[in-house]
């Protein structure tokens, strides 16, 4: 059992690099080859969708140890009403701080802070396995699909109080800012120290996962 101790405060512009680069040991070689995330967080910052009051970084002995970004995204009903909701990702724990309730402390900390911003709920692709016991259910228990109207098996959400999205349904869209170049991800970490790509079962896990659906 490890003992929770960190400080968690918004992310200045001095953490830029460190979150930067604790997000590329979090991701690298995890999902695919190398990884985009570090420049994702990157693109988001400058994003119009980026919500700055939901940038957090989880601290401890005076490291940047973890992170979590949201940005805003929206439900398209029948109606063709739009119903603002949040995504955050990437979620990011340097890997030798993972498995300690760090990730679980800066999900818990922003979704107080996003109630009381008065947002109703909040939708990722995530795995069910690491986001279910923080709350999140199937989309399709909301009657939300992805904008092919079909329900990805990684498509959570998560009401931020009892009952904030009863008859709010429709297809998902998250921020285009999720829609990576991977050119210019690639000349983005050049920037940064070498490592080595290499495969990995949890990059077939990973694929399997994104491209399933529920019946």
């Amino acid at each position: 059992m490890y003992k929770l101790d960190i400080d968690i405060r918004l992310e200045k512009d001095s953490d830029y690099r460190a979150v930067e680069e604790l997000t590329r040991e979090a991701f690298w070689n995890l999902h695919v080859p190398g990884c985009d995330e570090h420049y994702l967080v990157h693109k988001i910052r400058t994003c119009s969708d980026f919500v700055p009051d939901l940038d957090f970084v989880a601290v401890k002995d005076n490291q940047i140890v973890g992170n979590i970004v949201y940005t805003k995204s929206y439900i398209l009903d029948d109606l063709g009403t739009k119903h603002e909701l949040l995504t955050f990702g990437p979620l990011s724990v340097l890997p030798q701080f993972q498995r300690q309730g760090i990730g679980k402390a800066l999900i818990e900390h922003t979704k107080k802070v996003a109630f009381e911003k008065g947002y109703k709920g909040i939708v990722i692709y995530g795995n069910p396995a690491n986001y279910c016991p923080r709350g999140f259910k199937s989309s399709k228990k909301f009657g939300i699909t992805a904008p092919n109207g079909k329900y990805p098996f990684s498509l959570l959400v998560l009401e931020l109080f009892d009952g904030a999205l009863d008859g709010i349904s429709g297809k998902f869209y998250d921020s285009d800012v999720y829609h990576v170049n991977q050119s210019d991800a690639e000349e983005y970490d050049q920037q940064f120290v070498y490592k080595e790509k290499i495969i990995k079962y949890t990059q077939e896990e990973f694929a399997i996962a994104s491209n399933a659906f529920l019946s």
